[in-house]
């Protein structure tokens, strides 16, 4: 598995399991897996960069198509996941 595959299904399984908040997800992801700037990344979702900048420090009530937008480079979106029961 390449190193881009391992950070998505990383960042998946952090946000399914509740380790990640989706602002911090977003973060790795446009960092370690493009690369970008905000502003670069922000520009290639076709979002402001005040919205990114909202979505990644957990700020703010960004849209689904918002969410789904900086998600959509790597194959993801927004879902529902069942969450396993704390005892």
């Amino acid at each position: 598995m390449d190193i881009r595959a391992l950070l998505i299904e990383n960042v998946q399984q952090g946000i399914a399991d509740g380790t990640l908040q989706i602002g911090e997800a977003v973060k790795r992801l446009r960092v370690d897996g493009a690369g970008m700037l905000q502003t670069q990344y922000a520009r290639m979702c076709k979002i402001s960069v005040r919205t990114l900048i909202q979505i990644e420090q957990g700020e703010g009530n960004p849209t689904m198509k918002s969410l789904n937008a900086v998600f959509r480079p790597f194959g993801l979106q927004m879902g529902v996941v069942r969450r396993p029961r704390k005892l």
